[in-house]
């Protein structure tokens, strides 16, 4: 997609791509790229619409997401040759990217990263209510007001002021309309719980053990229908384990790489 921002990190190793949040951008990785840049090509983007990529010239849906995510790896090597595929690394909504994009994409995957993310909140017709409106509250309370209110429930309870304040600018100049109405509407209408079983890819499933947006059970049903994951708890960490405890979180996706690397 024309218009599409991404960072990078790393000249050698496995290609890796991150793929951050609803409320985020390719911000959010910064302790995954200074870190696991040193082991893998790494790639974070900022989905269409968000941050410093273009706003979409029609609406996206999941399928759209995850192929703007296909052609990314594309155009950086990934190809379908085993030695060839790329990681990817979802967070919460990215995760649920991540999960479409291996359906979709499936010979262009090696192998999923899914860190405290669902199968979609179109299973829960509460969710998928208020995850429809949350593009009105971004309306209304404008991106500065609406990260504030929404930042402190990401982390846990005993997270540092800095890291709250850090997630809360990350969101401020992230989000926008129509882009997270978009990822929004993406989210309330998915369910992949029943796809689930068809991810060939091995899979790293790991959640904040004070996740209280996606949650412990949300990840476990991510691991306990794919074929080939492991599922880990990040101790001391909320819905953005990544963030809150940084080298926990890259300990466990070095593991992982190596072990589907091998």
């Amino acid at each position: 997609m024309r218009g599409l921002h991404v960072v990078e990190a790393g000249a050698e190793g496995p290609l890796l791509l991150c793929l951050h949040g609803i409320g985020s951008s390719s911000a959010s990785f910064g302790p995954q790229l200074a870190e696991l840049g040193g082991h893998a090509r790494v790639l974070a983007w900022d989905a269409p619409g968000y941050a410093d990529s273009a706003d979409p010239e029609a609406p996206l849906g999941l399928d759209d997401f995850a192929d703007v995510a296909a052609a990314l790896l594309r155009s950086r090597g990934a190809r379908e040759e085993p030695g060839s595929r790329a990681h990817v690394l979802g967070v919460s909504w990215g995760g649920v990217v991540a999960q479409r994009l291996a359906l979709r994409h499936p010979s262009l995957v090696a192998s999923l990263v899914l860190a405290d993310s669902t199968a979609g909140s179109g299973g829960d017709p509460g969710k998928a209510e208020a995850m429809r409106a949350r593009a009105a509250q971004l309306r209304e309370l404008g991106a500065r007001a609406f990260a504030r209110e929404r930042a402190p429930r990401l982390v846990s309870a005993a997270a540092p002021e800095d890291l709250v304040r850090r997630v809360a600018d990350t969101m401020a100049a992230a989000v926008r309309l129509p882009g997270y109405g978009y990822a929004a509407e993406s989210m309330a209408a998915t369910d992949l719980r029943a796809d689930l079983p068809a991810l060939a890819a091995p899979a790293l499933v790991l959640c904040g053990d004070q996740d209280r947006v996606t949650g412990p059970e949300a990840s476990q049903i991510l691991a306990g229908g794919i074929h080939r994951a492991a599922y880990v708890i990040v101790k001391d960490a909320g819905h953005l384990a990544n963030q809150e405890q940084p080298a926990r979180f890259n300990a466990w996706v070095l593991s992982h790489l190596h072990i589907v690397t091998a």
